[in-house]
């Protein structure tokens, strides 16, 4: 038989990520006020049509490890449809944020991971917009946030370097002042050092840490700066763009990745670059932050929307895909569906998760955010990130499997998104990393307190005809609420930080989904009966029961446990250091 005779796969339609995604029009209308939802919602769909040609084509042209045709364009869409700029022109106040990362949670799948250095553009326009001096506010801002891809620029940072990786109180580069020199910009320093780790290798500018005090002083001796890639810095669209050599700034090598193969990451020489501070000496640790936030929800973001790829790809083929000698579709098997409609809960709960963080961030951003909600957001933005990773990593294998043979193969798009979106796992803070990070934040402030509020006053605010239905799920999480307490009460066991963030996690998604299910409810929308339901399923079977186990496990484990797991790695009799935070 010839390959072109007998049975042939169906093909199966996506659709447009906009319309078909089964949750997110549905939370920017709850969101987002009417008449931005309208204008919103059209630049939204138009995008999806873009998404699923432009992109995509766009995508073929990009040719791994170098700044190709394809890579360079896919950068100028981004621009053009005002990634980054809906940010800053705040034309819906608040909601911009929602907007601008709804078209990021569509188009996420299809762009050769173009985000990544555009969400570190956001971060650094964020560093200026609240720091900057008068002429980077004149010259440098306003071509982080264009549209205009001519006069567009990117922005990387760059902290890692060999000794530290995320322990940037190794930081070996060295900033030397120049005394003669003034500068608009900031004072003018020189760098020199080496960055093992630069994710925005064709950026404009980059801001980076350098020592200015001793290498005994640590974290506390670092300066923040503004480098530029390029001299000179400012210049006509018309004219050629300079090599990084004019700044001395130098490429030791692309990295060799397993994933994300087409963003230029590199290690960069930096030997006498010219670099201008940015805010007050020895404080850059504390003035990169907005970065960081920023970025990490970028990466919640970005582990979602390629969940929401897989997923869409994994529906659409139960549509056309045929069992039973071609008698039963996929979509009339239960047993198919209900593993595709647990993988649909979870896709919702990180949708919801992740924006109620974007929301805040917006209203930061605006100056209207509650001290509650500040609180809030910075428990949120280091939990978003690494949950949203853990999980759709898990679920796009498990969306592969729903094609069989079909989704292993490299056509369908599977394997470049399980590579790529593995890297949110590590970037910006692994999950043990941004475990530790929650317990900082819950010990220097009255987060928890802030969070747990804002719980109780979700949970009282469920309807008594909703409530009864929802008692279970809502006792579950009324429960966990006071075991997420005890875990984060000091002093904290060294084992609990990591399943006590995931604790947090799934009782922060919950009550995501508990608001909508009461809006929904409410507002007698037509998927009220599903959204409760997705809630329900979410708190009963989603994990919480082993989440709490988890946290219960490590608070009662005893310092024996702690030796028996070095017995396990490292052999028996291995000596354990003292266990710290």
């Amino acid at each position: 038989m010839r390959i072109e005779e007998g049975f042939q796969p169906v093909p199966y339609a996506e659709g447009n990520p906009y319309t078909t995604d089964p949750v997110l029009p549905s939370l920017l209308k709850r969101l987002l006020p009417s008449q931005a939802l309208t204008e919103v919602e059209k630049d939204l769909e138009r995008f999806g049509n873009e998404v699923l040609t432009t992109l995509r084509d766009l995508c073929k042209l990009a040719e791994p490890p170098a700044l190709s045709k394809g890579w360079r364009a896919l950068k100028d869409v981004f621009q053009r449809e005002g990634i980054i700029g809906i940010f800053y022109e705040r034309a819906y106040r608040e909601h911009s944020r929602a907007y601008g990362f709804a078209k990021i949670l569509l188009a996420v799948g299809d762009s050769e991971v173009i985000d990544c250095p555009l969400s570190m553009t956001d971060g650094v326009a964020r560093v200026i917009e609240i720091m900057g001096t008068p002429a980077l506010k004149r010259d440098i801002y306003p071509r982080l946030t264009s549209r205009d891809p001519a006069v567009a620029f990117t922005a990387g940072q760059w902290m890692t370097e060999r000794p530290g990786g995320s322990d940037v109180s190794r930081t070996e580069t060295v900033a030397t002042a120049v005394q003669e020199s003034a500068s608009p910009y900031g004072q003018r320093h020189t760098l020199n050092g080496f960055k093992w780790f630069s994710s925005a290798t064709d950026s404009d500018v980059a801001l980076a840490l350098a020592r200015t005090g001793q290498p005994s002083d640590g974290s506390r001796g670092l300066s923040l700066f503004l480098i530029p890639l390029r001299i000179p810095l400012i210049r006509a669209p018309s004219e050629p763009r300079p090599s990084a050599t004019t700044n001395n700034i130098f490429i030791h090598r692309l990295k060799n990745k397993v994933g994300t193969k087409t963003l230029p990451t590199a290690e960069l020489s930096i030997e006498g670059a010219d670099a201008y501070l940015v805010g007050t000496p020895n404080e850059g640790v504390k003035l990169i932050t907005p970065v960081l936030n920023i970025t990490r929800i970028h990466s919640a973001v970005a582990s979602t929307g390629s969940l929401r790829k897989c997923l869409a790809i994994a529906t659409a083929h139960s549509r056309g895909r045929a069992i039973r000698g071609g008698t039963q579709l996929l979509s009339d098997t239960p047993l198919h569906v209900a593993e595709l409609a647990r993988l649909h809960v979870l896709y919702r709960a990180l949708v919801h998760f992740v924006f109620g963080a974007v929301v805040l961030l917006g209203k930061s951003e605006c100056g209207v955010a509650s001290e509650e909600e500040l609180l809030r957001l910075r428990l949120l933005t280091p939990a978003v990130k690494a949950f949203a990773a853990d999980k759709a990593c898990t679920a796009m294998e498990e969306c592969m499997t729903t094609l069989g043979g079909e989704g292993y193969m490299e056509e369908n798009g599977f394997g470049k998104c399980i590579q790529d979106a593995f890297a949110e796992k590590i970037w910006e803070g692994t999950i043990t990393v941004l475990a530790l990070d929650l317990v900082r934040a819950n010990g220097k402030s009255a987060a928890l307190n802030a969070f747990i509020a804002w719980a109780n006053t979700v949970l009282s605010s469920c309807p008594a005809s909703l409530g009864d239905f929802l008692s279970g799920p809502l006792g579950s999480l009324r429960s966990a609420l006071d075991v997420l307490a005890d875990a984060y009460a000091a002093p904290i066991p060294p084992l609990v930080p990591r399943p006590a963030l995931f604790l947090f996690c799934h009782i922060a998604s919950g009550l995501y989904l508990l608001e909508h299910a009461i809006w929904a409810h409410s507002t007698a929308e037509p998927t009220r009966e599903t959204d409760v339901e997705v809630l329900r399923r979410w708190v009963t079977e989603g994990g919480l029961d082993v989440a709490l186990e988890n946290v219960r496990r490590a608070k009662a484990a005893a310092g024996s446990r702690i030796q028996m797991d070095a017995n396990i790695v490292y052999g028996r009799g291995s000596g354990t250091q003292g266990a710290r935070l």
